[in-house]
């Protein structure tokens, strides 16, 4: 389920440089440069560049940042990306698939055609209950 964020009240938020939106999502969680600073181990004066975009964040920064602030690290960097968590709850799942590259490709085969039974079934037994 991918969490549902509150409508930014800045018109053209999803165009906003880096620094811009560093600063609204500080601003939205009510912190101040220097909480935000403690967060990341920083000090608030570096904070105060990157949202000034005097200084742009090295990408180790820019993780921790975005871990802070709770938002994906693509929110961060890229216009029009969709706001998500930073760590996904369902991350495990992705993992796991992205470990299917790793199957043998008759096992993937096999994998495939459990999981197409599987949303057959569960096709039929929507429709069988609206029928019913």
């Amino acid at each position: 389920m991918i969490a549902e964020w509150p409508v930014n009240p800045h018109h053209g938020a999803e165009n906003m440089p880096l620094g811009e939106r560093i600063h609204a999502l500080r601003a939205e969680r009510k912190w101040s440069q220097a909480e935000l600073a403690n967060r990341i181990d920083a000090d608030a004066a570096q904070i105060s560049r990157y949202e000034r975009s005097k200084m742009t964040p090295s990408a180790d920064i820019l993780v921790r940042i975005a871990e802070a602030l709770d938002v994906s690290c693509d929110y961060l960097l890229i216009d029009d990306a969709p706001r998500r968590t930073f760590r996904s709850p369902d991350r495990h799942l992705g993992e796991r698939f992205a470990a299917l590259e790793e199957l043998p490709p008759e096992d993937l085969a096999s994998l495939l055609n459990h999981l197409d039974a599987l949303i057959a079934k569960n096709r039929l037994k929507a429709i069988a209950g609206d029928v019913g």
